[in-house]
């Protein structure tokens, strides 16, 4: 007998009925040679503290830090799993053979080996591994198994990232908690994450800049010249001094003499430059960017548009949804006429394009190289039926990524005018679309690329200029505009998620960002459920579309004063060690080992610091950490401790 242990319930009846598994028992289906069974979410998880030792049971920094010898699992208490793990262990023992049908990622090889493990299996494993879950994707899983043993660096990966929680989390969650927390709320818990400690720190420090940000003023000179806008060209502080351009204005009776002596001067143009040029599709979707796309066009939450994408893999719609690139692999491209063919009915003047047309195979699209256990998102091919009105639009966007990729590109031309008056050089820019190309699918709908921030963004790049020639010149309307500096924006989900895949690096090269991508904080995966849990612990708040920060999340970030556990950049350098060792490249017992040194470090850094003690001046106040030294809470009353570090 065979055992399939699936993902889910849903995902074991897909699977047997393509094994032709009929009869269905309880908590498992059974028929032609196979016994398809599920797991349900964790029906297993790592031991708590006091599992392993009484001494660990109450919280006290004496017993800090906690470093098991070694970890083990056990089953989750609810019933129904209980149950569950016992349905598969009984059919594990009678198994001649197992085949790992689970997730095909990091969290779902962890959950299914710690399933295994925790039933004894005994029997040889081999791994399935599907990126949709329509009856050729599994017919075709089936035909290709694979030895477990291919994928225990996978395993080794989510194992040690489930141990870096377990080790950073405990033990910076009770130091920090026992040392700094509220004396009038014994109950209160500091929570400290190794991904979430971070992405909080991102928040806060965010809305620390905008809060303490002051407001220059400045001015521009903008001249209209044959009903163009033409603005004046600013040197940058850092520019040399013959570079083009003039010193900012920050005087405003400066501007207005400049003006007043521009009025009576002509405006001559002294370069056009035309270019031509093309503009690739919008890249298909990974998670972070289906994401990104939903919050900003929808409203949608990280974590609902992962459940859409999640429920319509499930409905046999789309593609595996936990992927980390935009890309195809290039054994996709033989089916993507099929996939056209089968949506055409719901998108017939988009794809009618295509029609006839023998179907591009471009390298920005098509690379197995930038693939590693997945692709990016797109249709199977199926029927969208049985959709509801959200998951229909997300369904849309993903069509229209995947429809427009088999497009030309968007051809434009682009024409820079320079010109000046006086010493005063201008400069504007125009936009031409020749040939729209892509654009042509999204004619009904809005692209990522066509949002409110790249309307304001190409609002003057886009405008369609005269037939300027070098040397004309003429009368023109100098003025003084005043501006302001204005302070960095709030955090939405979509600009945090871009913010926790690049490590807190502002980056819009969609190339730079895939590179970057390696050292980015939590897995595309899991960073909704990071920015939930932040939500649920009252850590940050909506504001409409913007994320701010509580009190309480602003207090736990002040106090936290070890780097490691709030830099963005640290922690997305864990991550990158996390994914060597998932490709082989790093050793998870040395990875293990840093971890366990780190976590003594915090422990150590909390034990020694005089932060939160009693002052031992005046006995009222409090110890607390300045920039360069401690000093007691009632400074303002007089108190003179002051201890330089």
């Amino acid at each position: 007998m065979i055992v399939c242990i699936a993902e889910k319930p849903s995902v074991g009846r897909d699977i047997a009925n393509v094994l032709g598994a009929k009869n269905t028992k309880d908590g498992y289906i059974e028929g032609n040679g196979y016994c398809v069974t599920w797991t349900f979410g964790h029906l297993c998880t790592l031991l708590e503290p006091q599992d392993y030792s009484d001494s660990w049971k109450a919280w006290s920094l004496s017993s800090l830090p906690m470093m098991p010898e070694r970890f083990k699992i056990k089953t989750m208490p609810e019933k129904s799993k209980q149950k569950q793990l016992n349905t598969i262990k009984t059919l594990i023992e009678a198994a001649d053979e197992v085949i790992n049908c689970g997730d095909a990622g990091q969290e779902g090889e962890l959950i299914q080996r710690w399933v295994m493990q925790q039933a004894g299996c005994k029997c040889p494993v081999k791994r399935l591994w599907i990126s949709s879950l329509t009856e050729e994707a599994i017919k075709e899983g089936f035909a290709k198994l694979k030895a477990q043993s291919e994928y225990q660096h996978l395993y080794e990966a989510g194992m040690m990232r489930a141990i870096g929680d377990w080790l950073l989390g405990m033990n910076a969650t009770r130091a920090y908690t026992l040392r700094y927390r509220d004396r009038q709320q014994q109950k209160q818990v500091l929570s400290i994450g190794r991904v979430q400690t971070p992405t909080l720190a991102l928040i806060v420090n965010r809305q620390k800049e905008i809060e303490h940000f002051v407001p220059k003023t400045y001015w521009e000179i903008k001249t209209n010249y044959r009903n163009t806008v033409f603005n004046a060209i600013i040197r940058k502080e850092e520019d040399p001094q013959d570079a083009i351009g003039i010193d900012p204005i920050l005087r405003a009776e400066d501007g207005q003499k400049l003006v007043d002596e521009l009025k009576s001067l002509p405006f001559e143009v002294t370069s056009v430059e035309k270019k031509k040029g093309t503009e690739s599709s919008p890249r298909l979707f990974d998670l972070t960017s289906l994401q990104v796309a939903c919050n900003k066009k929808f409203g949608l939450t990280a974590e609902q548009t992962l459940n859409i994408a999640q429920s319509m893999y499930e409905k046999h719609i789309t593609t595996y949804p936990r992927v980390d690139t935009t890309y195809l692999s290039d054994d996709i491209f033989p089916k993507c006429k099929g996939i056209l063919r089968c949506i055409e009915p719901y998108f017939t003047e988009q794809i009618g394009g295509l029609r006839g047309n023998v179907l591009p195979k471009s390298k920005k699209v098509f690379d197995s190289t930038k693939v590693t256990d997945h692709h990016a998102i797109i249709p199977t091919g199926q029927a969208p039926n049985n959709l509801n009105e959200t998951e229909r639009k997300v369904f849309n966007l993903v069509a229209l990524h995947f429809i427009a990729a088999f497009y030309p590109d968007c051809k434009i031309a682009t024409t820079t005018v320079m010109g000046k008056s006086g010493e005063v050089p201008f400069k504007t820019t125009g936009r031409q679309i020749i040939e729209e190309g892509w654009r042509v699918v999204f004619k009904t709908d809005t692209t990522e690329k066509n949002t409110e921030q790249d309307k304001d963004k190409n609002q003057e790049d886009t405008q369609t200029l005269p037939d300027f020639k070098k040397g004309e010149s003429g009368e023109h309307q100098p003025q003084l505009v005043e501006k302001q500096t204005t302070p960095p924006k709030y955090y939405t989900e979509a600009t945090l998620l871009r913010a926790m895949e690049t490590a807190g690096k502002f980056v819009e090269d969609e190339q730079l960002r895939d590179a970057l991508k390696e050292n980015g904080i939590g897995r595309p995966s899991t960073r909704s459920a990071i920015i939930e849990k932040l939500f649920d612990r009252n850590y940050i708040v909506r504001d409409k579309k913007n994320i701010k920060a509580t009190q309480t999340g602003i207090s736990l970030i002040d106090t936290i004063h070890t780097p490691l556990l709030k830099s963005a950049e640290l922690t997305g350098q864990w991550e990158h060690k996390l994914r060597q060792i998932e490709r082989g490249e790093k050793d998870a017992t040395a990875f293990l080992d840093e971890l366990k040194e780190l976590t003594s470090q915090v422990v150590k850094e909390v034990k020694t610091s005089p932060v939160g003690m009693l002052c031992p001046v005046c006995r009222k106040g409090h110890i607390i950490r300045g920039n360069t030294a401690y000093g007691c809470s009632r400074w303002k009353e007089g108190c003179t401790y002051r201890q330089l570090f």
